[in-house]
């Protein structure tokens, strides 16, 4: 029996209006595996990974996450998938801390695990101590990028896709991200990490 892929990509097709930006997509990631989506900016990197995380909708082809149609079942897709954008999406008014806990909310973590893993990520990411209660619209961008980092894991995600993920962190983060991705696929879990160089 043909193993599961964790990302699968079939004939992806894209516009917007008349521009034609994914002509026919195929891909494939196995589980475990450390995957880099390479290509020059404005080549359909971004616009293919909001397919594959339901952000935007695609004109034609399938893509399987985990085996699973996100077209058939986009609700289970999202639960597996954990997501850090180059600019990271937050609610400005919230704390840093309020903003994970709400996340957290969203994929019905109980609170001993989202402590557990909140004191795990927010060490790793060097994100602590009082700047975790300001409001996020005091952070500088490398804060928000921590922020949404630590976010995308705080479920435990089967995949995890970075697109441009050391946009903005300093050097200390970016190599604890590196650390990350090695030790997630070593778990046998899968990384997808999308780049221009």
């Amino acid at each position: 029996m043909e193993e599961v892929k964790s990302i699968l990509i079939k004939d992806l097709h894209k516009s917007y209006g008349n521009k034609e930006v994914l002509k026919g997509i195929n891909l494939e990631v196995n589980q475990g595996e450390l995957f880099g989506f390479i290509g020059r900016n404005g080549v359909g990197k971004s616009t293919t990974i909001d397919c594959c995380i339901g952000l935007k909708p695609f004109n034609s082809g399938e893509i399987y996450i985990d085996g699973m149609s996100i077209k058939d079942k986009p609700l289970q897709v999202k639960d597996r998938i954990g997501y850090s954008s180059s600019e990271p999406i937050t609610y400005e008014e919230m704390t840093g801390y309020g903003y994970l806990e709400f996340i957290a909310s969203i994929y019905r973590l109980d609170s001993s695990l989202f402590l557990k893993n909140f004191a795990l990520l927010s060490k790793r990411f060097d994100l602590q101590g009082s700047d975790l209660y300001k409001p996020i619209k005091e952070y500088s961008h490398g804060m928000k990028q921590k922020v949404s980092l630590i976010a995308s894991l705080i479920h435990s995600p089967s995949i995890w896709v970075l697109d441009e993920p050391t946009v903005g962190l300093d050097p200390f983060t970016s190599n604890s991200l590196i650390e990350t991705m090695k030790e997630y696929v070593k778990s046998g879990k899968t990384c997808f990490v999308a780049t221009h160089n």
